[in-house]
């Protein structure tokens, strides 16, 4: 499985090992104006990691609520899905970037600055692990709006 935590200027990369038990992040994606150029570059990253499923983290609000952003990334997820050859699921991503930096922060090997180039991709991969560890536990992935 490969992840993707699509923010506003950079999009973060995981992906799993060939069992499905562990997330790793891999890459920061830079945004750029042309998004179908950005697409086909994350769809040739499907291809080299072999994926066989994209996740896609959806920014639900705290209150479980699709605000401006989740919508937007729903409408990306299905151009995505029209471009990357793959099924591609939304997982719900609250609280993954914080995670993420929290995580980062506590390694305390990083400034503000580097944290800033790859906690995008540690998101990815919480959002990643997340979805893995839902799964073997038995639990649908979240795979359409949420209901509140």
């Amino acid at each position: 499985m490969l992840a993707l935590d699509l923010g506003a200027r950079r999009i973060g990369v995981a992906v799993s090992d060939s069992d499905g038990r562990v997330a790793t992040p891999i890459v920061v994606v830079e945004r750029h104006k042309d998004r179908p150029r950005l697409h086909r570059e994350l769809a040739e990253l499907v291809a080299e990691w072999d994926a066989e499923l994209v996740v896609v983290g959806l920014p639900i609000d705290l209150a479980g609520e699709l605000g401006p952003a989740a919508q937007g990334v729903l409408a990306e997820r299905d151009e995505l899905a029209a471009v990357l050859g793959v099924p591609v699921e939304v997982h719900d991503e609250r609280m993954t970037t914080r995670i993420a930096d929290r995580a980062l922060r506590e390694r305390g090997d990083l400034d503000g600055r580097a944290r800033r180039k790859v906690v995008d991709m540690m998101a990815a991969a919480v959002i990643l692990q997340d979805w893995l560890d839902r799964g073997a536990a038995g639990e649908a992935p979240l795979e359409e709006e949420p209901t509140p």
